[in-house]
């Protein structure tokens, strides 16, 4: 199955540290121009779908910033690095799915492209946003585009989170098939003497509005998601940091439905060892 995450972590703490994308008056678009880039060796227990439990690490090779009227985030995703054979989980080498993941997230900043200050009581800064991914199979391999608007929005106490709402369109398919509202948030709450800090950081990818499709084998539902909560230890190089991620029909696939029966409801656990570049 496709190992979906939104773009939140390192992305959104970024942005939270340097403050506002560019000057206040609109007037120079690259003032608070960044990149940044960074690995992440992860381990995944739980994760749905599932079908007599998953567990499986990966490398993530994490990237981001902002030039201009561009503001950009993504990563690429490597499963079972020693290739393990495992009766569980659909990332053994047995499976035939892909080894690899992708997401590319570019959204154009609004703001920019007109100039104007477009921000309106805790909205900061407004977008065309996109979003694509791809698991590198082909046929039907996962090739889904998101297209829509976006804002980065004061939230109190979160402060600065980024939420999009898009119209999603299948390019196996050639089909739009329903929405999806995703949050994202990045949250210092505590720090250190040595400047080092604990975080609280997340997201929220929901879909709604899409067809139903009562497949004997695996039937999908018109609404489906998950929600990320993660406590996270950050240095200027590392950071560690656990995951909780629940499940609602993630992917649009029914609970336990249809002759396959894959676990799409439920929790799981994420661990988290990075070095910053």
């Amino acid at each position: 199955m496709k190992n979906v995450k939104s773009y939140a972590l390192a992305a959104t703490a970024v942005a939270a540290i340097s403050g506002n994308a560019f000057a206040a008056d609109r007037s120079d678009i690259y003032a608070s121009d960044y990149k940044w880039m960074q690995f992440n060796a992860m381990y995944s227990i739980g994760e749905k779908p599932e079908l007599n439990g998953d567990e499986h690490n990966y490398m993530e090779m994490e990237f981001g910033g902002r030039k201009g009227i561009v503001d950009l985030y993504g990563y690429v995703d490597v499963f079972n690095l020693a290739n393990e054979s495992s009766k569980h989980g659909d990332k053994n080498p047995g499976s035939g799915a892909s080894k690899l993941f992708m997401k590319f997230a570019p959204r154009i900043s609004l703001d920019a492209v007109f100039g104007k200050d477009l921000s309106v009581g805790p909205i900061q800064e407004v977008y065309f946003s996109t979003l694509f991914n791809w698991n590198g199979s082909v046929g039907d391999g996962v090739n889904s585009t998101f297209w829509g608007v976006g804002a980065d929005v004061n939230v109190p106490w979160l402060g600065k989170t980024g939420m999009n709402l898009y119209a999603y369109y299948d390019l196996n398919n050639k089909e739009w098939n329903g929405y999806q509202f995703s949050a994202n948030w990045f949250k210092p709450f505590y720090f250190f003497d040595n400047k080092s800090f604990l975080s609280f950081q997340g997201y929220l990818d929901w879909q709604f509005g899409a067809d139903e499709n009562h497949n004997e084998f695996v039937p999908t539902t018109s609404s489906g998601g998950d929600i990320f909560f993660g406590l996270y230890w950050h240095s200027d190089k590392y950071a560690l940091g656990y995951g909780l991620k629940g499940f609602k029909d993630v992917y649009l696939l029914e609970d336990k439905g249809g002759i396959v029966g894959l676990e799409t409801t439920g929790w799981s656990h994420y661990f988290t060892a990075t070095y910053k570049f």
